[in-house]
């Protein structure tokens, strides 16, 4: 069985100062998908960086303080990769592939652009972007897992307030149609989705207001998959006893051989 967790950790400090590297002891993961560690690999100590049984990689952001994606891998992976070659995105710490044999892993952190119309005209940039290379990837015969916080919304069962959502960033049509392309077109199975179609199922909440004590969420944390190894996965779990972050960790199962 191959345990594929992700998260995004609003800083990895905090939420290693939360629990969360003794909650991953007993999870029994394969492979961590980690996005806005928020450091740089000199802020972090060797227990943060290679927390036993994992092997840590990064790629962090140039600028401080930051986004940031991270991979904590069982076993070491044949390679890593850390961008997927973008000018303008790959100094922010947004991608990074770990290859095991037929099976890339890759964590990833698309951008938000709800602080300004500057920023979501990046993240316009970002999905224009991207979408050539995940039909590559698609194209490779290669097995692939994309893990991470796309911030997007696909569906209105994606959010629970999607009526009064749909000019705001996340959940804006042009947003939604991509990721449409991305699975109907391009391919990609949304894995969650293949196992649990569910109403009310949330990875993240806003700190503003009650939202996490009314689940008042949105699921933007995703694991897109090529279709075989899609086709493997057995269980799927959103972990929400604790809180490491304003996401929760969520945790598919594959019966695949890691």
């Amino acid at each position: 069985m191959l345990r594929i967790i992700t998260l995004n950790l609003n800083g990895i400090r905090s939420a290693v100062s939360k629990g969360l590297l003794d909650w991953l002891a007993a999870q029994n993961a394969d492979v961590v998908c980690m996005q806005e560690v928020k450091a740089q690999l000199a802020d972090l100590a060797p227990a943060i960086l290679n927390p036993a049984p994992y092997s840590g990689h990064f790629s962090c952001a140039e600028k401080k303080g930051y986004s940031g994606v991270g991979l904590y891998c069982r076993r070491a992976p044949d390679k890593t990769i850390s961008g997927f070659g973008s000018r303008e995105f790959d100094n922010e710490g947004r991608y990074l592939r770990a290859d095991f044999g037929n099976l890339s892993v890759i964590s990833v952190y698309l951008p938000s652009g709800s602080s300004s119309d500057e920023r979501q005209q990046a993240k316009f940039r970002f999905l224009r972007e991207f979408m050539p290379h995940l039909a590559g990837l698609k194209a490779s015969g290669r097995e692939v897992l994309i893990c991470g916080d796309w911030n997007i919304a696909h569906k209105e069962i994606d959010l629970k307030n999607w009526r009064s959502n749909q000019k705001n960033s996340g959940f804006l049509p042009e947003e939604r149609a991509w990721l449409g392309e991305v699975f109907d077109q391009c391919g990609w199975v949304d894995v969650f989705r293949r196992l649990n179609q569910q109403p009310e199922q949330y990875t993240w909440w806003s700190n503003r207001g009650q939202a996490w004590a009314k689940n008042v969420g949105w699921r933007i944390d995703y694991q897109i998959a090529t279709p075989g190894i899609a086709a493997r996965a057995k269980a799927e779990a959103i972990y929400k006893v604790q809180r490491f972050s304003d996401h929760a960790p969520l945790t598919i199962d594959y019966d695949w051989k890691p």
